[in-house]
């Protein structure tokens, strides 16, 4: 029997993973640069976690969650996003207590029962953070943060767009004023949205189709419906972003699909990812804790999707993922002698370059070969020759040239050889 993995849950291969891994570890550093602290939950929880937070009407809860009764008869979800059970364990091991201003963050899968297609699996993965205790003066920089993140991911062509749905009052008072005016246009609508007018109103204004598009375009602003306060955070928040230089787009239709958001909401598109081109959002959640049954604290977070992400990266500017070394060696007293070799290397150049070596002992020809085949830029060649003089061979793959270098001296050199290259991807870089 040929076994098969679970439609829309993919396999993450060798060639991959090593792209994944450079991408968590500069999200890793970016965080902690900022004084964020990694939180981990299980991806399993207790479904009311999902259904109370996220909204009983939602889609996700309706069409997307996985859920099943344990044998307990226990009704638990694979996680379909991170900001509820972060809230969970917040409240539950009293972090408000050590501190009710906190900054988290998060790497790790997320589970719905989606259509796949491009970009959107029902296993996906998310970087995300959580800000407890901000208020809305923070929204700013959260936002610079995460654009400066993205920046150091390598990503350029990317759109900042935000919008506001007021405080909870605001927010429903829209809600009851967009329900009326999509009531005389019911015909034109989709049937989904149909069904929305009754369970979900804030995402008819989100429809991708033609002709909810074109209802929509006439429907009530929500600027109309705010409060003094809440138009004076909108407002300071425009003008925070100008003052930082974060380019921005206004969306009035952008409200997020999750119950708890209020005041500023957020995404990030790129056009390389077609109509579905969000790489990831977020906003404000300033009554999900309280209603949790924690204390009154506010809080804002976002979600980057990786597999999105990485769609756009490869597209645009793929990674650089450090220099591959390859060690060709002949004889045992080379193999000896390249391990040797391996530890000084790793001891000065540890998470930029990768070091391959042969593990059968084939010839120099198929050593070569491997190199080739696993994009060496440089390949190191010691035998017995080069043993007795202190030396070894430094090929570059690139240009076919070659040298004998002391043994003593191979970090330093690709060292410098890593750094001149290194050089010239920025300035190539800072040309486009």
């Amino acid at each position: 029997m040929n076994y098969k993995s679970v439609r829309g849950m993919e396999d993450i291969l060798p060639g991959d993973t090593r792209i994944w891994r450079w991408l968590e570890d500069a999200a890793r550093k970016t965080f902690e640069f900022y004084g964020y602290e990694e939180i981990r939950t299980p991806i399993l929880e207790e479904t009311p976690i999902f259904s109370r937070s996220i909204g009983e009407t939602s889609d996700i809860v309706k069409k997307e969650m996985y859920t099943f009764k344990d044998k307990k008869g226990r009704p638990l979800s694979l996680r379909p996003e991170g900001t509820a059970p972060i809230v969970r364990a917040y409240i539950e091991h009293g972090l408000h207590k050590i501190s009710p201003e906190l900054k988290l963050y998060y790497i790790g899968p997320m589970f719905r029962s989606e259509r796949p297609q491009k970009g959107r699996s029902r296993q996906f993965h998310q970087i995300g953070v959580e800000v407890f205790g901000a208020r809305p003066s923070f929204d700013a920089e959260l936002i610079a943060e995460l654009e400066g993140m993205l920046k150091t991911f390598g990503l350029t062509d990317f759109t900042v767009k935000i919008n506001t749905l007021g405080c909870e009052k605001d927010k429903s008072e829209f809600s009851e004023k967009l329900k009326k005016y999509l009531e005389l246009k019911k015909n034109r609508l989709c049937e989904d949205c149909k069904d929305r007018i009754k369970r979900n109103v804030l995402r008819v204004l989100d429809c991708k189709k033609e002709s909810c598009m074109g209802v929509v375009r006439e429907a009530p602003d929500i600027l109309d419906s705010l409060c003094p306060q809440c138009k004076d955070d909108f407002d300071k928040l425009k003008n925070n972003l100008e003052a930082l230089k974060i380019g921005f787009k206004e969306s009035r239709n952008l409200v997020r699909g999750l119950d708890y958001y209020t005041g500023t909401v957020f995404e990030v598109t790129h056009p390389l990812l077609g109509s579905q081109d969000a790489i990831g959002a977020g906003g404000r959640y300033d009554k999900l804790v309280k209603d949790f049954g924690g204390p009154d604290i506010p809080a804002i977070g976002y979600a980057l999707g990786i597999e999105r992400l990485l769609i756009a990266l490869r597209k645009e500017t793929p990674p650089y993922q450090g220099a591959v070394i390859y060690i060709a060696t002949l004889g045992d007293k080379a193999k000896i002698k390249c391990v040797q070799i391996t530890e000084k290397i790793k001891k000065e150049l540890l998470g930029r370059v990768i070091v391959l070596t042969d593990p059968r002992g084939a010839s120099l020809k198929s050593q070569m070969r491997s190199a080739d085949k696993n994009n060496a830029k440089l390949v190191l060649i010691l035998g017995e020759n080069e043993l007795e003089k202190g030396k070894i061979v430094i090929r570059d793959m690139a240009t076919k040239e070659q040298a004998e270098i002391g043994i003593d001296n191979v970090a330093d050199e690709i060292g410098r050889r890593i750094i001149l290259e290194s050089e010239k991807l920025k300035a190539k870089s800072e040309k486009l």
